[in-house]
């Protein structure tokens, strides 16, 4: 049939065909050129180009090594071998990855970029992902599980008795799962390197008491079944706008068991026991290189972590990074001429920090204590501990008329006001959470809603640097038993434009009426800002989806449908002097 008579169907169908057998051949051309041609691109894209010794082995790959738990699962593994050594130390990787060509392709050079240069790489899929068999439920399995790996591993015979964990978020919790181990018979993690994950995931799924609704619904989204896929945001809305909370994963298709889980067990629930453990931090028993992002929901408690690392024996050689980053992703930062890729910082370190732990070769200097990215200088600086030790802490006082003053209120019985509605919440913009609307974003001005009250300081007469934990210290009033309060700092460009710097918020119960004193936590974060701008905090009673909303009522928010309107009160008086204290770093 000439190719202009041909149906359109049937041309279609040609042409797929095609373009399938076409990406066959290239796929295969690839192959037969070798893995170098892959380790290449990897390089391009996110391995070190720099502060990492030369590579000395050529690489051996094993698929599917297998290990079975003592339940009958098998869980399966890639080992990556260096040729020609007999004994190594090994870096585990436990990780809920889906199968794909593009993941093995990632998996497959990095783990190739540390065994060439000395070690084994175990890169295993957890229960019911990447060729593992048994049903996946993320976190839950993960010290058992780990701890049966151990056992594994001991029994190589490429093993040498030094061993190294890697890896972020989901599998940041594999290594934390077990970093307390000290089972007889089982072999101790030497050394960890956990990025974007802290020892407490209770506390980044309920901040300040509230549901952290768009990373939640987004990881459970994404993540439900036996691999990920890509999340609709209009579908995440539809789900997230609706009551009750806990149906937002019906709302958007599909009943997912651990998400209804992570509404319904706040912290302190016995839910999170075999996923938190107890004290973790606290009681690891190995060093850990922490690595954190300045708009990433897991930075306070990795803040918390950080520092019962350092006071304990066995893990006071911890160290911290904290960059420019949001969860496993870079940030757009204002102005900034380039930006720090964020799979490349999770590998450079490595080499450094596991020789140096391991004992490996000659092993480079120590890391310094601190390392942080600083925003608006858009420059890494080493420093000695955390907080800094020459940080002023000063308080910014609410004031009449929306000024924001380091000066404390002389006004007695000044106060704002304002309504909350839960069915017409502040919509967020930006901050640290989970999928792509988080990071630092272009704020609305400051009269843009009535239930938002903005308080703003006056342009900055020189330089200043803010590098730190933020706490917004208020007093409230509420004529609700249950209601939630929010803040967020915002930097004001000389031009005008608010881009948001930190945020928080608290839920509890109240006396109505009663005047309150509450504390924000908003987290922190590293910023230099020039002579002419000013900051601008903003107090509300929402933030949604990034939290999700106060019915008001008093009732279950997780299944609660019914709302009412709150009117909150903001006092800035002598006697109620609501402020915010900022972390500032002298010249």
């Amino acid at each position: 049939m000439p190719k202009e008579q041909m149906p359109k169907e049937q041309m279609s169908k040609r042409f797929l065909r095609y373009a399938v057998f076409g990406f066959g051949v290239v796929l295969l051309v690839v192959v037969a050129m070798g893995q170098t041609i892959l380790d290449k691109a990897a390089e391009a894209f996110f391995l070190p180009t720099q502060m990492t010794r030369p590579a000395q082995y050529s690489v051996r790959t094993q698929r599917t090594a297998e290990m079975q738990t003592s339940d009958g699962t098998v869980l399966r593994a890639d080992v990556h071998r260096p040729i020609g050594l007999e004994k190594t130390p090994t870096i585990l990787i436990r990780i809920p990855f889906t199968d794909t060509l593009w993941n093995r392709v990632q998996s497959d050079s990095i783990a190739r970029f540390w065994a060439a240069r000395g070690y084994t790489v175990v890169v295993q899929g957890t229960r019911g992902r990447y060729r593992s068999g048994g049903t996946f439920y993320p976190l839950m399995h993960e010290r058992a599980d780990g701890i049966e790996t151990l056992r594994w591993l001991v029994q190589q015979p490429w093993y040498d008795g030094r061993l190294a964990m890697w890896g972020g978020s989901a599998f940041g919790q594999t290594q934390w799962a077990i970093s307390d181990q000290r089972n007889p018979g089982v072999p101790g993690v030497n050394v960890f390197f956990v990025q974007i994950a802290s020892s407490r995931f209770q506390d980044v799924f309920h901040p300040g008491g509230a549901f952290a609704l768009e990373s939640a619904l987004f990881w459970a989204l994404q993540s439900h079944g036996d691999h990920d896929r890509d999340v609709d945001i209009e579908v995440l809305d539809r789900a997230a706008n609706g009551l009750p909370v806990i149906e937002a994963d019906n709302r958007a298709g599909t009943n997912i068991p651990f998400f209804d889980d992570w509404v319904r067990e706040g912290p302190g629930s016995a839910y999170w026991d075999p996923i938190d453990g107890q004290d973790r931090a606290k009681n690891a028993a190995a060093p850990m290189l922490l690595l954190a992002g300045w708009y990433d929901p897991f930075l306070s408690s990795m803040l918390r972590d950080f520092d019962a690392l350092t006071s304990s024996p066995a893990s006071a050689d911890s160290r911290l990074i904290i960059g420019p980053y949001g969860h496993a992703r870079e940030i757009d930062w204002p102005g900034a001429p380039d930006k720090i890729l964020y799979r490349r910082s999770s590998v450079e370190p490595t080499i450094s920090w596991f020789d140096q732990q391991l004992g490996v070769g000659n092993a480079a200097q120590p890391m310094p204590r601190v390392r942080i990215f600083v925003l608006g200088a858009n420059a890494w600086r080493d420093e000695a501990g955390w907080p800094l030790a020459r940080t002023r802490f000063t308080p910014f006082y609410l004031q009449t008329d929306g000024a924001l003053e380091p000066d404390g209120p002389s006004t007695p019985d000044a106060a704002d006001r304002f309504r909350y509605d839960p069915l017409s919440p502040v919509p967020t913009r930006g901050g640290a959470m989970l999928g792509p609307r988080a990071g630092v974003v272009l704020q609305e001005p400051p009269s843009a809603r009535g239930d938002v009250l903005s308080y703003i300081s006056p342009p900055l007469q020189g330089p200043m640097e803010v590098t730190g934990p933020i706490k917004a210290t208020l007093w409230v009033a509420t004529d609700a038993p249950s209601t939630d309060f929010t803040a967020k700092l915002s930097f004001v460009t000389r031009e005008g434009a608010s881009y948001n710097l930190a945020d928080g918020i608290l839920r509890r119960n109240y006396v109505p009426g009663q005047r309150t004193e509450i504390e924000i936590d908003l987290g922190a974060t590293s910023v230099a800002l020039t002579a002419g701008m000013r900051l601008r905090l903003d107090i509300s009673s929402s933030n949604h989806p990034r939290f999700d909303r106060n019915p008001n009522t008093g009732e279950n928010v997780a299944t609660a449908t019914r709302t009412t309107v709150a009117n909150q009160t903001i006092l800035r008086s002598v006697d109620s002097p609501s402020r915010i204290l900022l972390p500032v770093i002298p010249n």
